[in-house]
């Protein structure tokens, strides 16, 4: 989504609507006022998508709950941990669709460069991938103490995985390869988050393959 409009440079701020200010949703579609900040807002986007993915363990642990339980959904085991990181995507993209639209319709800009919900979902997106998909021919779940990349039970991710990530994800969020560039042509919050979901999955392809291969 966020192209060069992210990169060094701020345009001046669109005069908002008459309408009612939302400020609930402008809190949550700058990421906590992250969208604000004049230089390069969609990188700090990017990096708190990362610091939600990296939290989740960190505050079920807090929590006392188990993360290394195995749930079976229809005949298929999944991790507790992988479950949770799940609906946290699918409730930050249902809410980057709701608040995008809403900021996109009070600034009266298409896209505005201060909404960075977009960046967070598609980080979160890329990481979750990029550790849960899984390298069948490499032994995963290691017991030892969990790296600061634990996102899923299935294969922690270290730090150069996690630097990988968030240098792929900016790069296709940037470049905008097929079909991202197309998505941005798409109504109000779902043209702004639907490039950022495929940058991300671009992003977590990245990351598959640099395990698969042991970068």
């Amino acid at each position: 989504m966020q192209t060069a409009r992210h990169a060094n440079t701020v345009t001046a701020p669109t005069v908002p609507s008459s309408s009612r200010k939302p400020y609930v949703s402008l809190f949550i579609a700058t990421a906590c006022g992250l969208g604000y900040i004049p230089v390069a807002p969609g990188t700090f986007g990017s990096l708190a998508g990362m610091a939600l993915a990296l939290s989740v363990y960190q505050v079920l642990v807090v929590m006392g709950l188990d993360i290394f339980q195995i749930i079976t959904v229809s005949g298929t085991q999944l991790d507790f941990l992988l479950i949770v990181q799940c609906v946290i995507a699918v409730v930050v993209a249902v809410l980057g669709l709701w608040t995008a639209s809403r900021a996109s319709r009070y600034w009266q800009q298409k896209d505005p460069q201060r909404v960075v919900i977009d960046e967070v979902s598609g980080q979160h997106l890329a990481l979750l991938l990029g550790s849960a998909l899984p390298v069948w021919w490499r032994t995963t779940n290691s017991w030892a103490p969990p790296p600061l990349g634990f996102i899923t039970y299935q294969s922690p991710l270290g730090w150069k995985y996690l630097l990988l990530g968030f240098i792929l994800f900016r790069l296709f969020d940037i470049w905008k390869p097929f079909p991202a560039r197309q998505a941005e042509s798409l109504r109000r919050g779902l043209g702004i988050m639907a490039d950022d979901w495929i940058a991300g999955l671009y992003a977590a392809l990245g990351i598959w393959l640099a395990r698969a291969f042991g970068f």
